[in-house]
C-alpha cells in the first residue's frame, strides 16, 4: 500500500477522508499525522505541510477563492498583494475555525464553485468594488489584454452588481481597455481619468520618415506622449543607445516625451498630473 504522503502528492497535496479510503489505512493516516507528514486541514481534509495558504484557507472554509486573492492568483497585478487570503462562502452559513482569511458572503456559479477560485470577470468586478479606482482599472486592464475577459463580458458583469462599490466598479468597467501595455501605465492613465484630463490614448503609434514608436500614452492633438517608467534599466549599451534613439526621433518627429517613474506615478501623483496639465497647455498653445 502507497505512503499518505506519496497519495496526497499524486492528487495534488490534499485530498478527502473518503478520497484516502482505499487508498491508505486509518492507521496509516494517523500515523502520518502524529509524525507531522501530514496536516488535518479541515475535518475530513487532510493535506500536505507547507500548502498555499490560499489553498489551505479554501479547503479549511470550504470555499471559492476570490477579490484580490484571485486576481494574484490569475496572474493580474496588484499594487499590494493581499495580507490574508480573501474567500466567498455562501450566503447565511456559519463561520468556522480556520486559519487567518478575509470572508466574504455571496452567492457563487457552480464553475466557480467547482474550480474553487471566481471567474476572471467575477474576479475583476469583486476588485473593482473593493480597490481604488487606478488599481482596480490596472486589474481590469490586465485582464482584458488577456484576451481571456471580453470588454462586454466586464460591463455586463458589473451591470448585475448590487450594494456598496457598484459605481467604481462600473467606472472601472467603462474605462478598461486591452490596450494598455503595463500596470503602471494604467495607473497613469487612472490619474488623469481622475483629473478630468482628456485626450490621452495608450498605445499610440507615431510613424514618420520610414520611425515607428509606440507610446504609452499619447495625445494626438498635442503631440504630446507619457511615459510610464518601471523598475527596468538598459542592460547593455546598445540598449540605452537603442533608447536615446527612439526618444530623440520621437522629439523630431515634433513630440515632447514626458517620462514618470514608478516612484512619481504612485507616491507624487499631484506633481504627475501638474506637469502634465503645463505641458498639454504648452503643446496646444504652440
Amino acid at each position: 500500500m502507497q505512503s499518505v504522503e506519496h497519495v496526497l502528492a499524486h492528487r495534488g497535496g490534499w485530498a478527502t477522508a473518503s478520497e484516502l479510503a482505499g487508498l491508505v489505512s486509518r492507521h496509516a493516516v494517523a500515523k502520518a499525522l502524529a509524525r507531522g507528514e501530514v496536516q488535518r486541514i479541515a475535518h475530513g481534509v487532510y493535506g500536505l505541510p507547507g500548502l498555499p495558504a490560499d489553498t489551505v484557507a479554501v479547503l479549511a472554509y470550504d470555499g471559492v477563492l476570490s477579490h484580490v486573492s484571485a486576481a494574484a492568483a490569475s496572474g493580474l497585478p496588484l499594487l499590494v498583494a493581499p495580507e490574508k487570503p480573501h474567500l466567498i462562502l455562501p450566503p447565511h452559513r456559519r463561520p468556522r475555525p480556520g486559519p487567518p482569511a478575509v470572508l466574504h458572503w455571496a452567492a457563487v456559479g457552480s464553475t466557480d464553485r467547482r474550480d474553487r477560485i471566481t471567474s476572471l470577470s467575477r474576479t475583476v468586478a469583486d476588485c473593482s468594488r473593493m480597490l481604488p479606482f487606478a488599481e482596480a482599472l490596472a486589474v481590469a486592464d490586465a485582464a482584458l489584454a488577456t484576451r481571456r475577459l471580453q470588454p462586454e463580458e466586464l460591463v455586463a458583469e458589473v451591470a448585475a452588481l448590487r450594494g456598496p462599490g457598484c459605481p467604481n466598479a462600473r467606472r472601472v468597467a467603462a474605462a478598461a481597455t486591452p490596450l494598455s501595455g503595463s500596470f503602471l501605465e494604467s495607473m497613469l492613465r487612472a490619474l488623469l481619468i481622475d483629473a478630468g484630463i482628456d485626450g490621452f490614448e495608450p498605445q499610440v503609434l507615431v510613424s514618420q520618415d520610414g520611425f515607428h514608436a509606440r507610446v504609452d500614452l499619447g495625445h494626438r492633438l498635442a503631440r504630446l506622449a507619457l511615459e510610464a517608467e518601471g523598475f527596468e534599466f538598459h542592460g547593455s549599451r546598445r540598449d540605452f543607445a537603442a533608447d536615446c534613439y527612439r526618444y530623440d526621433e520621437l522629439n523630431a518627429a515634433g513630440w515632447l516625451v514626458l517620462r514618470f517613474t514608478y516612484e512619481q506615478i504612485i507616491g507624487d501623483p499631484a506633481w504627475v498630473i501638474a506637469t502634465v496639465r503645463a505641458a498639454l497647455a504648452q503643446c496646444l498653445a504652440a
